[in-house]
């Protein structure tokens, strides 16, 4: 019976060893990867030569697409030296192969290249995370409303994440024209923001009277104070010394609000996840919610209803009498 080690030995010395190593050179000198990703490569592409041999294939040049599937379930199955891998795992081993195959077909190591046909698996599409309504409330009310500009910008800034959905870069990203006035008297809706979102697309988006009155709050009582010790800055929100608020700054505006408020892990993409989850829980149509975030295509907008029928399971489970069981 052939051991582990006499396979390895046998595959160091076929012409698909040979392959591996000749691509792991190329990825090295003229690709420059990492010594930690070359080794995950060096590591996957040995596991994949043991493969083919144990297949009775010694070369790249009689690899079909069959043994490249039959290498992917071999990966999500295990065996007695290797444990099953998850979709992450397994799909970076198949992408090792489709690179390694490509590199031979372009060289004139292989006629052809069966690894094109094989697809790596699809990862695992996680849930947004959104966050109680009441946990929203209690952030909003920790960053602060009264006295120090500070603290009404921050107020303004929060407001407007959540109430808009915005991306953090579009929020910081605003200049004091992008919002328009306060709502007429006796008007029951008013305001809108302009927002420039990926790949410059412009988009409009309506403002609630939360987000509206802290915004107004902030430019009459807070961004006046911060503007005097800057340069005329056209931003919205502004840093402590009359610039552009940051990035890194709306991210540690909101980390002082968590830490104030009890919360943990949340983060600005929490809040355009909470703001899209609430509205879908409210009945919004998920094209509007698309339309309202900016996204390209409403595949992406619609993972929020999973979240939704998830909220509606529970409502089924706790209040249906047949529905325990």
């Amino acid at each position: 019976m052939t051991t582990s080690a006499e396979h390895e030995a046998v595959a160091d010395r076929s012409d698909a060893a040979a392959a591996v190593r000749t691509y792991l050179d190329h990825l090295a000198v003229e690709r420059g990867l990492a010594a930690n990703t070359l080794a995950s490569y060096r590591r996957d592409l040995r596991r994949y030569v043991l493969f083919l041999e144990s297949r009775g294939l010694a070369s790249l040049a009689g690899v079909a697409a069959g043994d490249v599937s039959a290498f992917l379930r071999a990966l999500r199955e295990g065996d007695e030296e290797h444990p099953p891998l998850g979709g992450n795992s397994a799909g970076r081993a198949v992408v090792a192969v489709r690179g390694l195959h490509r590199f031979a077909l372009r060289e004139g190591l292989a006629p052809a290249d069966p690894a094109a046909e094989v697809s790596p698996p699809r990862p695992m599409r996680r849930l947004p995370k959104a966050v109680p309504l009441e946990d929203i409330e209690a952030l909003l009310e920790a960053a602060g409303s009264e006295g120090d500009p500070r603290a009404l910008r921050d107020r303004a800034l929060l407001e407007l994440l959540y109430g808009t959905g915005a991306r953090i870069s579009e929020a910081v990203g605003l200049d004091v024209d992008d919002v328009t006035g306060p709502a007429p008297p006796g008007a029951e809706d008013g305001g809108v923001v302009r927002f420039r979102g990926k790949g410059g697309k412009e988009r409009v988006v309506p403002v609630g009277r939360f987000a509206r009155e802290s915004v107004q709050a902030y430019l009459v009582r807070g961004r006046p104070a911060l503007a005097a010790s800057g340069r005329g800055a056209p931003a919205l929100f502004l840093n402590a010394r009359g610039g552009r608020l940051t990035r890194q700054g709306a991210w540690a505006v909101l980390r002082a609000a968590a830490e104030r408020a009890g919360l943990r892990d949340v983060s600005p993409h929490t809040l355009r996840h909470s703001f899209a989850t609430h509205l879908i829980d409210g009945g919004a149509d998920v094209r509007v919610v698309q339309e309202l975030l900016g996204h390209a295509s409403v595949s992406t907008t619609q993972v929020y209803t999973l979240v939704t029928v998830d909220r509606l399971r529970e409502v089924y489970a706790a209040g249906h009498p047949r529905a325990r069981r």
